[in-house]
């Protein structure tokens, strides 16, 4: 936004004594209050908006059906790039690990395993596998992923991503 800013401007710079060819500062300073500044718009402007940040929806389908059948999913909402998956389910108190996994996990930092996921819709919209990954989920789909190694969206895409939780309970 277009603006002109005024300031008071004040010396703190103490008077000097003249002496014998030195310059001597050794007068008490006489300070001053602090002005504010005042910002003021030009005419015809208007404040601009912040650029909008992509956007990514998450679906989480549950690991198990409800008594008609049906699976019941959870929805939540993240800012592009921004967070892994675990947090967005930690965030949104979705639940994410099994039994094992809510006494044993690792606080997400990816030694343990207990965080699977399986990514049925949207796998463009997240990060590549990371070593970690590839070292737990060696005989496992190419759809399954460690939630706390998860990244969601790359801070310029957005769309949608489905994901099934605790995809080892639905054998």
């Amino acid at each position: 936004m277009a603006c002109m800013h005024f300031t008071n401007a004040v010396s703190f710079r103490p008077e000097k004594i003249s002496g014998a060819g030195v310059q001597n500062y050794q007068k008490p300073t006489k300070f001053l209050p602090r002005k504010k500044s005042v910002s003021v718009p030009c005419s015809g402007s208007s404040p601009e908006l912040p650029p909008s940040q992509p956007e990514i929806e998450l679906e989480f389908i549950a690991p198990k059906p409800a008594n008609d059948g049906s699976y019941p999913v959870e929805k939540a909402t993240a800012i592009s790039g921004e967070k892994l998956l675990r947090s967005i389910m930690s965030d949104n108190k979705i639940e994410l690990y099994a039994t094992y996994g809510k006494l044993m996990n690792c606080g997400g930092g990816g030694s343990c395993g207990t965080c699977i996921v399986e990514i049925i819709d949207g796998k463009d919209l997240l990060n590549e596998r990371t070593n970690t990954e590839l070292k737990y989920l060696k005989k496992k789909p190419e759809s399954w992923r460690l939630a706390c190694q998860t990244i969601v969206g790359n801070k310029e895409n957005s769309g949608k991503v489905v994901v099934q939780r605790i995809p080892q309970w639905k054998k």
